[in-house]
């Protein structure tokens, strides 16, 4: 069984700003600021609706079914306004609506990525005791399902 350390998941953002309105923008793309640095842990919050009912063409138990899957993400650790990812994050503390909205980009393990538009909540850039280090969170919620692309596979000789 291979195992990977979590570190090894690349977590990316950008700015849609200058987004033509109408068009279908490239969120993978437009995704290059990695949120790593002084990054400690990053949570899976993700949400899905469950909805559960019997049938009679089985033996009356609910069955479930998920009708929604929001993925989120809650990023922690310590605040370095030199990086240009937290910096970026930074620049949205103030801004509501459309101003909140971003391009975002998960790279798994094996290459497969994650990708779309989504909104950040919950930003923290400062605070904190005064012997510790500036505190960094922020949750970035995919605003629609997440885009797939597969790994490609290494070439065989």
């Amino acid at each position: 069984m291979v195992r990977f350390k979590n570190a090894l998941t690349g977590y990316f953002i950008g700015d849609i700003s200058a987004v033509m309105p109408g068009t279908t923008p490239d969120y993978a793309a437009l995704a290059t600021l990695e949120l790593a640095h002084f990054i400690s842990s990053v949570t899976d919050d993700s949400e899905e609706t469950v909805e559960e009912q019997g049938f009679y063409d089985g033996d009356g138990t609910p069955e479930s079914n998920v009708t929604t899957v929001k993925k989120v993400f809650t990023f922690e650790g310590f605040f370095d306004q030199a990086d240009a990812a937290m910096a970026f994050v930074e620049t949205l503390e103030q801004k509501t609506g459309e101003g909140r909205k971003v391009a975002f980009k998960q790279v798994r393990t094996d290459g497969t990525v994650y990708s779309g538009r989504a909104t950040v909540t919950d930003i923290k850039v400062t605070g904190g005791d005064a012997t510790e280090f500036a505190v960094f969170n922020c949750t970035i919620n995919a605003d629609m399902a997440l885009t797939v692309t597969p790994a490609v596979p290494p070439e065989g000789p």
